[in-house]
């Protein structure tokens, strides 16, 4: 007689093992979403030991490890939210992976934030509140706590959204609501609001009328002419000079110091010589990618990946560049007071400051950034490489200009005028333009017979365009990211001093 027992045993043996390997996958999917967490909490506190290897025995020792733990908290939500708009149009156009997108943003990050990061931190730490209306450097030192611990917090909770907002709007929100908190509006500098409120409407004005005359360029020499890919073949190689001349005397002007107001001949020539390089350089390799495509708009995809890919990681290097001060520009106020009791005059951003900020960005963006990169590259606008060329070139420019001028600007901002510019240059271009017409007429006979159809065109049209829904709940988060974050500096600093107090 046959005994059933070993084959229940086999069978609850298989379902034991069946139930360790759930248990195992499901520890795994627990890990992927704690490890991230894990690695933000080790940087808090490298960058709080940091902050007590600068100040040693001094008697502050304990606010500059606390300062330094928020400004690293700062710089990984900047880098999980703000650093979207770097890369976004190149993942978004596919011309280049998520993994890639990230490690390229974070490398030319820290570059722009080592090298270009230290003018507008000055503006951030000195310009907005008046170091005369404050009683005592304690007051300014809570000022800069409040802003920073505030514009974090909303950042943190804005990226949970799936919100892309102005990391600029938040800290300097933060630092005009806990000034305010502190001893009034008497203390805030309002000639330099101005001027920044200026560049937050001025820059996507800009972005939009450069990103418009890139695309327009492209349209003219290479989109609608009879052969394409031979006109790729001759301007683009002449794009990737621009982008590369421009960039290259952008450096050189800040390796000396200088403003735009003063760009020496050798900058200038050194912008040159580079543009030609990248010009020459470009254009064999170009030849070899078109070797086999057609004449079509397709081809032209893979003509423009390398000048988007480029563009994207000068994006992020002016991002690095301009955004960096709203973490560590606070730090450095706080910094300078605990060592001259005075805020009047930052002479410089000490280098691990800068270590955290720059950083800091890059973990963010590496830990929790892929969300938002798939929401901005793919959600505002049906972008092709070209055209995220054009708003990523733009953007590029207009933050490099910001920066070499001391204003912080929103990244933000210019990126989403970049796409509205984009969009409504071709829909005056589809509309007005003859060498499009002739081209049309000239592809298809039938396009006198396909014209009359205006309802396929509208809609054609309205794909196209930029997607106002998504765009209209952007700018509803902008609109209250400064009062929300200055209505909360202006609480933790209240709290702050109660505690103490």
């Amino acid at each position: 007689m046959n005994n059933p027992t070993p084959k229940r045993a086999q069978k609850t043996l298989d379902k034991d093992l069946d139930r360790l390997t759930f248990l195992e996958q499901a520890g795994q999917q627990v890990s992927r979403k704690i490890a991230p967490l894990g690695v933000a909490l080790i940087f808090l506190i490298v960058a709080g030991i940091l902050g007590l290897g600068f100040t040693q025995n001094h008697a502050q020792a304990g606010i500059v490890v606390a300062a330094s733990a928020l400004a690293a908290y700062m710089a990984m939500n900047i880098g999980a939210n703000d650093v979207t708009n770097n890369v976004g149009a190149a993942v978004g156009a596919r011309a280049i992976s998520m993994r890639w997108a990230l490690v390229m943003a974070a490398a030319f990050e820290v570059a722009g934030a080592f090298i270009a990061g230290g003018r507008v931190t000055t503006t951030i730490a000195t310009g907005i509140v008046s170091p005369a209306y404050l009683p005592e450097p304690q007051i300014f030192i809570g000022i800069m706590m409040a802003a920073l611990l505030a514009a974090a917090l909303w950042i943190n909770v804005a990226t949970w959204l799936n919100a892309p907002i102005s990391t600029t709007h938040s800290i300097v929100g933060g630092v005009l609501g806990a000034a305010a908190a502190a001893v009034g509006s008497s203390a805030i500098n309002w000639q330099v609001i101005i001027n920044i409120t200026l560049g937050w409407m001025i820059s996507p004005i800009l972005g939009a009328l450069i990103a418009a005359g890139i695309l327009y360029l492209i349209y003219e020499f290479i989109v609608y002419r009879p052969n394409k890919i031979e006109a790729a073949k001759r301007w683009v190689p002449v794009l990737n000079g621009l982008m590369m001349g421009c960039f290259t005397c952008y450096l050189s002007v800040k390796a000396v110091g200088q403003g735009f107001s003063a760009v020496s001949h050798s900058a200038i020539l050194l912008g040159l010589a580079t543009g030609c390089a990248a010009w020459l350089g470009s254009m064999p390799l170009l030849s070899r990618q078109a070797e086999g495509l057609e004449n079509r708009n397709q081809s032209l995809r893979k003509l423009f990946r390398l000048p988007l890919i480029g563009s994207a990681a000068l994006l992020s290097f002016a991002h690095g560049a301009n955004d960096v001060s709203n973490a560590i520009g606070p730090l450095t106020g706080i910094i300078h007071t605990i060592r001259q009791t005075d805020v009047q005059n930052v002479a410089s951003v000490p280098f691990w400051v800068l270590v955290i900020g720059a950083f800091g960005i890059s973990i963010g963006l590496l830990l929790f950034g892929p969300r938002l990169i798939k929401l901005v590259g793919s959600k505002i606008t049906k972008l092709n490489p070209m055209r995220a060329y054009c708003v990523s070139m733009s953007s590029a420019v207009t933050v490099i200009t910001a920066s070499s001028l001391g204003l912080p600007v929103s990244s933000t901002h210019i990126a989403i005028g970049a796409v509205f510019g984009v969009g409504f240059f071709r829909e005056w271009y589809n509309n007005n333009s003859r060498r499009r017409m002739e081209y049309l007429h000239m592809k298809s006979s039938e396009w006198q017979v396909k014209k009359p159809k205006a309802v396929n065109v509208d809609e054609q049209k309205r794909r196209r365009l930029v997607r106002r829904s998504h765009i209209l709940t952007i700018m509803g988060a902008w609109a209250v990211t400064l009062p929300v974050s200055a209505g909360l500096a202006a609480m933790v600093y209240r709290a702050m001093f109660a505690l103490i107090g």
